[in-house]
């Protein structure tokens, strides 16, 4: 961590303009809360078709007044290359996070998720070219591996695409590498394992299990494990990815294209994960005395996952703060503390379909547009 202490330490006394596409979802958030809390000049793109007004609300709640001025929202859609242009105006570092990640939804509607994450992908490089940015940092996907079924997975052992999702993130690191190569654009590509964390939506039929689990808990409702309950994921802390960005976007690599696995290179279960959630719920009064019932496993689910890092450790002295446990112990009491605000967003939501946008900006100044 001390690398990225250092370059903590220097950002804050260097500010620079960063653009944040996806501000207003899950990491997106969390990126932006790092960057406004270490005094960067923000700019923010987001759609809102899968990212809530509330997550900037609660990012706000974190800053001083001045820090959160910092922020200028642009609300836009990445399909559009004139959007992308106006919010790259101006900007050293792109941490390009705008993307519909489902699976199951590409496999419903995979127009839509190959114009948002392919179309889109490709204005968003257009525009860094042209204005001439100093990195391009974008999220991938472990999804790129798909049937390769080695562990620990490695960046160089690809597999066949297995959903229009896989295609789309595999397609966007190609793009990427032709950007570098034909342009000169410095691009890093992070695929992501299982990340979790404070602001991750706990709702709808494809929510990811450990805010699903953690609301289900504190609510007393009955948890279903998939299969037999020893499938096993590198879950990975999203302050790990926040890390990860970071040091891709100003640590020199060397090429210009090159795509990580940020992971913890560890492996959990579905009965461990259990396991941990229920004790540290224990901690904070929750009763889980309910047993988990076990469902169908999930169609197509690979088996075991985990994550070689060793190519992140070495060439951006990446260090993953949070492991399984700890990461936890840092999520439930998010959740716990802000059930009320989640159980209306998500109504707010299946309502009107504006993912609990609201009318007023909290601590709204100059620097930002009315959310």
């Amino acid at each position: 961590m001390n690398h990225f202490r250092k370059l903590t330490e220097e950002i804050r006394n260097c500010p620079r303009t960063w653009l944040v596409t996806g501000c207003a979802g899950f990491i997106g958030s969390n990126l932006l809360e790092y960057l406004l809390a270490n005094d960067q000049r923000v700019v923010g793109l987001d759609n809102f078709s899968t990212g809530y007004a509330a997550n900037l609300d609660d990012v706000s709640e974190q800053l001083s007044k001045a820090q959160w001025q910092q922020f200028r929202l642009i609300e836009g859609d990445i399909r559009e290359l004139d959007t992308c242009r106006e919010a790259m105006l101006g900007v050293d570092h792109v941490l390009h996070h705008a993307a519909l990640g489902s699976v199951p939804r590409s496999l419903f509607d995979p127009a839509t998720t190959v114009g948002t994450n392919v179309g889109g992908f490709l204005n968003m490089l257009i525009a860094a070219r042209d204005q001439d940015v100093k990195s391009f940092v974008y999220a991938a996907s472990c999804a790129t591996y798909d049937d390769h079924h080695c562990i620990p997975t490695r960046e160089d052992c690809i597999g066949k695409p297995l959903s229009p999702h896989a295609v789309t993130t595999y397609a966007n690191e190609l793009y990427a590498e032709v950007f570098a190569r034909s342009y000169g654009l410095r691009c890093a590509g992070l695929r992501y394992f299982n990340v979790f964390g404070k602001r991750q939506d706990p709702g709808g039929a494809h929510a990811a299990v450990i805010p699903k689990w953690i609301m289900a808990m504190s609510e007393g409702r009955e948890v279903v494990i998939k299969g037999d309950g020893r499938t096993s994921r590198d879950f990975c802390h999203v302050a790990n990815v926040v890390q990860a960005n970071i040091l891709a976007s100003l640590i020199p690599s060397p090429s210009d294209s090159e795509v990580y696995n940020i992971a913890v290179n560890d492996s959990t279960n579905l009965e461990q994960l259990h396991g941990y959630l229920k004790a540290i719920m224990k901690t904070y009064g929750v009763d889980v005395g309910k047993t988990p019932r076990h469902g169908a496993a999930r169609l197509g689910d690979i088996r075991h996952v985990r994550a070689d890092i060793g190519k992140a450790t070495q060439l951006l002295d990446y260090d993953p703060e949070y492991r399984i446990f700890a990461g936890l112990e840092a999520t439930v009491p998010w959740y716990l503390a802000h059930m009320r605000k989640i159980a209306q967003q998500r109504a707010a939501s299946s309502s009107d379909g504006r993912h609990g946008m609201t009318l007023v900006p909290p601590r709204a100044s100059g620097a930002g547009a009315p959310m």
